[in-house]
């Protein structure tokens, strides 16, 4: 199937063509530990930060009741997945030890899988991080770095767990420091598409592969706009897709709120149209009102 995609910048228009294979998924995902049911839609998936210094949740989570309570909450809510943080990813930000990141979160996990139905997504780049979460009781891997580390790789393959694949240039350090593309749809999608490709490669099934365009990560405001404009190329690769525009500075840019707590609304705006294209999940802050809008988002996806 060969799709069109317009592409565009303040200095040219472009317009390329992707081929992908159109290949129906199944409605529900099934893996040890763990159950995804998409024949609604878009589903929401829930952050749940045990950092001192995210960007826009920073500090409000690292009490372990708290944050187990936290989870607990966004269930309620109708979250269909909590994905657990322990090193914050923001512009600017500096990498977290692993023997830090594991005090954060394990014992998180280890007391919010046992009070919750639904599965647990560790969201690291760190290996060593990422197989202490599996162990306590985390089911899907959320890897900025695509699966870089190999042993990431391997333990997703071994423990059949779905992993999601995150498109970043540089490093979140430096990403925000001039970022530049040609194209950014064209590379974005060609990057993630190379890293799935490899994730299979490792043994892991292509239904369990998630690709993540990276929103605000070594991308302009122009670039963010421009991947969101162009979602649907990303739905119709063969792959499932999740999104994470919550509360964001582009976000922010838009609406004019600095406060990235006050970005609700700018935020239901990117989520309904994730919804309406195609996007397998979202992930969010603000669960309860961002259910409510994937809900009406869904049909206008059928």
């Amino acid at each position: 199937m060969s799709i069109r995609v317009h592409s565009w910048s303040k200095n040219y228009i472009s317009v390329v063509s992707v081929n992908s294979v159109a290949k129906k998924k199944s409605e529900i995902l099934v893996w040890p530990g763990g159950k995804l049911d998409f024949s609604a839609g878009c589903l929401v998936m829930g952050i749940l930060n045990v950092t001192p210094d995210s960007f826009s949740d920073g500090g409000d989570f690292l009490d372990i009741e708290k944050a187990v309570q936290r989870g607990i909450e966004m269930e309620k809510q109708g979250a269909a997945i909590i994905d657990i943080g322990a090193e914050s990813t923001r512009p600017g930000s500096k990498a977290v030890a692993s023997d830090e990141q594991i005090k954060r979160a394990i014992s998180v996990i280890n007391k919010l899988a046992a009070k919750i139905k639904i599965p647990i997504s560790i969201d690291s780049k760190d290996y060593e991080v990422t197989k202490a979460a599996v162990d306590a009781g985390a089911s899907i891997i959320n890897d900025i770095s695509s699966l870089a580390d190999e042993r990431t790789a391997k333990l997703a393959a071994e423990k059949k767990l779905p992993v999601v694949l995150m498109h970043i240039q540089n490093d979140p350090e430096t990403m925000q420091k001039e970022p530049h593309y040609e194209d950014v749809v064209r590379e974005v999608l060609d990057y993630l598409l190379a890293k799935a490709k490899a994730a299979e490669k490792a043994g892991i099934e292509k239904e369990k592969i998630f690709i993540d365009p990276g929103i605000g990560f070594g991308k302009t405001l122009e670039h963010n706009i421009m991947l969101l404009k162009n979602i649907r190329v990303f739905v119709e690769s063969g792959y499932r897709v999740l999104l994470g525009t919550s509360r964001k500075k582009f976000i922010g840019t838009l609406t004019g709120k600095d406060n990235p707590k006050d970005r609700i609304f700018g935020t239901a705006a990117t989520v309904a149209l994730a919804a309406a294209s195609g996007v397998s999940i979202v992930r969010v802050h603000d669960v309860a009102e961002m259910v409510d809008v994937v809900k009406v988002g869904n049909v206008f996806a059928r």
